[in-house]
């Protein structure tokens, strides 16, 4: 499934090629974030246009709407959305635990109240691959429990002991696709690696770094990902779960991670901001109401090729549905293509030097402007 074509002699980053039902996926990859079964303000089409070859959808959120009859009336989530190419879906343990009311946690599973209309639900891991099969995905996630940001090393290890019973639940149940396995254990060293030894004796499809980007701070985010990777099969890929801003991607594919996924690039761009290789700009500033040049020189995405900053802080100005529409396409076209050349550097020994410059042009934030000539 998975063919791991070079490593990067000066990192630990690898270039590969995952083999799908759906079709074949080249990494390091960015994969959009299609959590109720779109990726938010963005058909297929304009998708496959934007060399996206992956997106996600996610368990929980469609189990509750439009539910699983629906769904199977269409042959699964890829008719029903109509995107043709591979589909990873999230198990549901995340929104289980951040967004359900009133949840009661078991080694059986979680009991909890939907957010949606406050109904009683359960979801445990047999169910949870149950309902991956009925979606039709290409790559399945274990159902596993996500530890808090803070969380004591006791808490920890019993939500570990969990996530691994799960995990052997999890593969007994036949899916279509592949199976990740997720690798827990909050910010301690010693508990990533038992979590991700006991999965890989397991001998799963994949293998995901999960329980980061909830509220740590970056260095414990990275350390995560170093306190799981060297006991990671290196003919197997890895996946680091919601992550992240650009240089967190760049910086996680030369720590040997292969796939990511991340709600930023659509869900800042309908606040107007935009990512460009110099760092995030903020579309709404009066610094861009006469800007004639695009969001970014030499982009090729819809938005660059066709408007001017001015027209799109115009719409975004006064709310208009095309304005956070051009924007959304711009960020993700920036994701995918920062992989796209990841992927070229990596191929042409210069990785080293592409990561260097990257973090040399690239600024976290945006420098504040006034809004007084709104």
């Amino acid at each position: 499934m998975f063919e791991l074509l070079l490593t990067d002699p000066h990192s630990k980053a690898r270039r590969g090629r995952l083999t799908t039902a759906h079709g074949v996926i080249q990494t390091p990859i960015f994969m959009p974030v299609g959590t109720q079964g779109t990726v938010k303000a963005v058909s297929p089409g304009e998708l496959r246009e934007l060399n996206a070859q992956i997106i996600l959808g996610n368990t929980y959120h469609l189990f509750l709407r439009p539910g699983l009859d629906v769904i199977r009336e269409f042959g699964g989530l890829h008719g029903f959305s109509r995107w043709e190419g591979p589909i990873l879906t999230d198990s549901g343990g995340f929104q289980v635990f951040s967004l359900a009311r009133l949840r009661k946690i078991s080694d059986e599973g979680v009991h909890f109240q939907s957010h949606i209309d406050g109904n009683a639900c359960f979801i445990g891991p047999r169910e949870a691959m149950e309902i991956q099969a009925a979606l039709g995905s290409d790559i399945a996630m274990l159902f596993d429990e996500c530890p808090p940001y803070p969380c004591e090393h006791a808490y920890a290890a019993r939500s570990l002991e969990r996530t691994l019973l799960w995990a052997k639940r999890c593969k007994e149940v036949p899916t279509p696709g592949a199976k990740f396995g997720i690798v827990q254990g909050a910010t301690f060293a010693d508990l990533r690696r038992e979590s991700a030894e006991a999965l890989v004796s397991m001998d799963f499809d994949g293998y995901a770094v999960g329980g980061v980007s909830v509220g740590e701070p970056e260095e414990e985010m990275l350390a995560a990902v170093e306190n799981s990777e060297p006991y990671l099969p290196a003919h197997k890929a890895r996946y680091a779960m919601g992550l992240g801003t650009p240089p967190q991607m760049v910086e996680m594919v030369a720590r040997g991670i292969d796939m990511f996924d991340c709600v930023l690039p659509t869900r800042v761009a309908r606040n107007g901001t935009a990512y460009t290789g110099r760092g995030t700009v903020n579309l709404k500033n009066a610094a861009h109401i006469r800007a004639k040049g695009p969001i970014e020189e030499g982009c090729t995405c819809p938005a660059c090729r066709e408007f001017p900053r001015a027209y799109i802080r115009h719409l975004l100005k006064a709310e208009e549905i095309l304005g956070l529409r051009l924007v959304t396409l711009h960020n993700l076209h920036f994701y995918l293509n920062l992989m796209a050349n990841v992927r070229q550097a990596l191929e042409a020994g210069t990785f080293s030097e592409f990561r260097r410059q990257f973090h040399a042009n690239y600024r976290k934030t945006d420098a504040p402007e006034e809004e007084s000539a709104s």
